[in-house]
């Protein structure tokens, strides 16, 4: 599971003294959330179930690609919906995919897409763009969470891309009202992540240093910008995301990887106790 408790055990080892981490930051949709399931059902059922998976993934890819560019482009962040409405269109206007736009009724060739990736009059597409407002937790998250926060007594924050709006509708879909203790979205911090500036901000404003806190996700980048910046790092694996990294190279970049054979969050309490161990 994790290199630090392959090595010791907390509180067995002589010269062991306690660092409290005091708060644990939590990427959202596909670490905690199952974006692939509701994203699928809100696609078309036209459409071969099959074809509808590959199409959210590639819409998925899609986002994180125009993302990243308009993060390094220094663009502030912008609504998630324009985001990946726009990003939807572009995906259908591929030859792959254009049997399937036949069955996004109204979206023809006389069909006026917004240059700014503005509202449709297209129905099916603005289901589609919604369905990202609504989503199940994976299975191992709420048990994980509450042993976090009852348990151990830690402050959980949701630390992801996105506006405020949208995390609000994720939490209340997904049945973690009242799990975290603030919720920091792109649009609150006014920048997206991977920049240092977005984990800087919100460690800042809940008073908490890199060494007391630990960032979980199941992207590479975000754990890789926030361990430069000396935040312990946990790795979720979730089949729905990082499909193109190599996982023998994220396990050694972190602290902790999580896979399958881990059952996912199931082993993060026992982690962030072992992280909380310091030679």
């Amino acid at each position: 599971m994790s290199r630090m408790q392959a090595k010791e055990s907390p509180g067995t080892q002589s010269g062991i003294q306690r660092r409290r981490i005091k708060a644990v930051f939590f990427d959202f949709m596909g670490t905690c959330l199952d974006w692939h399931s509701g994203v699928v059902k809100a696609l078309p059922s036209a459409i071969a179930e099959q074809t509808r998976s590959k199409l959210a993934l590639d819409w998925r890819e899609e986002f994180f690609s125009e993302l990243h560019a308009r993060s390094q482009q220094g663009l502030p962040p912008e609504d998630i919906d324009i985001t990946h409405r726009r990003t939807l269109l572009r995906l259908l206007s591929w030859e792959a995919y254009e049997e399937e736009r036949n069955h996004f009724v109204g979206l023809d060739g006389s069909t006026s897409v917004p240059p700014d990736g503005g509202p449709t009059a297209v129905a099916s597409i603005e289901f589609a763009v919604q369905s990202w407002h609504r989503m199940a937790p994976w299975s191992d998250v709420l048990p994980a969470l509450a042993a976090l926060k009852k348990e151990l007594g830690l402050e959980l924050f949701v630390l992801a891309n996105g506006t405020t709006r949208l995390q609000l509708d994720l939490v209340r879909s997904s049945g973690l009202e009242g799990t975290f203790s603030l919720l920091f979205s792109s649009e609150l911090l006014g920048v997206y992540k991977p920049a240092p500036e977005a984990y800087e901000k919100a460690m800042g404003l809940v008073r908490v240093r890199p060494e007391e806190a630990v960032m979980v996700a199941a992207h590479a980048y975000d754990l890789r910008a926030a361990r430069k910046l000396g935040m312990k790092t946990v790795y979720v694996y979730r089949w729905t995301d990082d499909r193109s990294e190599d996982m023998a190279v994220v396990k050694r970049e972190n602290d902790v990887f999580l896979g399958e054979s881990d059952s996912g969050m199931q082993g993060l309490p026992s982690t962030i106790m072992a992280l909380d161990q310091v030679s």
